[in-house]
């Protein structure tokens, strides 16, 4: 049975100013938290219905259904709930194609973001400091594992491309048609938030304006989702350097 001070620790896990506090976030799911054990993350404790997981026997905290419900964030439960370390951010390598988020607000486009980085061999993802929290739950459910291989860190974005002095790319409705532009292998590609796109600000800090053109007869769907967005430009950039 869990403790009132387990219940009130992970329960608190689910808002970001306790997150932080406690150096700690929350994965649910056995697949999920195998990810994570596998991973360099650090584990701090799993609570789970059965002992499935090859790690620590101190690590394993065996509770109730009527416990995992009292504590997850999820309309159906899973099994097991894990809670790790919050890791600090690596040195970001200025070397390879940077992907930057000017305040993505949406837990599930940041979560697939991380993926589609993950998926096309995007290291860094640098965020501003508006941006989603990555070890937000739907944040870490989205990733499907993701956030254990891919570098995020959260930055005044201003500040960051001021000091770089690698190619600023910035995508907007009506940039240079991407399927022509020529890219690089390095660089910075920023991508706005869901309602807004790239703020003023940081707009002036790109150096290369570029586009999803719009294909339909009447061309009148407003935009596309960020998270297509990052899918089509990531493909280019990997398409036309590879």
């Amino acid at each position: 049975m869990l403790s009132k001070n387990q219940i009130k620790l992970i329960k608190s896990l689910s808002q970001k100013k306790f997150r932080s506090q406690h150096s700690l976030f929350t994965v649910e799911g056995v697949k999920g938290i195998t990810e994570f054990i596998n991973s360099t993350f650090s584990l701090n404790q799993i609570y789970t219905l059965d002992n499935i997981f090859d790690v620590d026997g101190s690590k394993v905290t065996l509770i109730s259904d009527s416990d995992l419900k009292k504590v997850t964030q999820l309309k159906n439960p899973n099994t097991a709930i894990g809670v790790f370390e919050i890791p600090k951010s690596e040195v970001i390598d200025n070397s390879k194609l940077i992907v930057a988020l000017d305040d993505v607000r949406d837990p599930g486009n940041l979560g697939t973001i991380i993926r589609l980085c993950d998926w096309f061999g995007v290291k860094d993802l640098v965020c501003s400091k508006a941006t989603v929290d990555c070890f937000n739950s739907k944040v870490v459910q989205a990733t499907m594992g993701s956030l254990t291989r891919v570098n995020i860190s959260y930055l005044d974005l201003h500040n960051f491309l001021s000091d770089s002095k690698k190619e600023v790319f910035g995508t907007f409705m009506d940039g240079e048609n991407i399927y022509n532009a020529e890219l690089s292998k390095s660089g910075i590609l920023v991508l706005g938030n869901e309602a807004n796109g790239i703020s003023k600000t940081i707009e002036s800090k790109v150096t290369r304006e570029l586009g999803i053109p719009r294909f339909g007869n009447l061309k009148a769907t407003e935009s596309l989702n960020v998270a297509t967005a990052t899918a089509i430009c990531l493909s280019e950039f990997k398409r036309k350097t590879i």
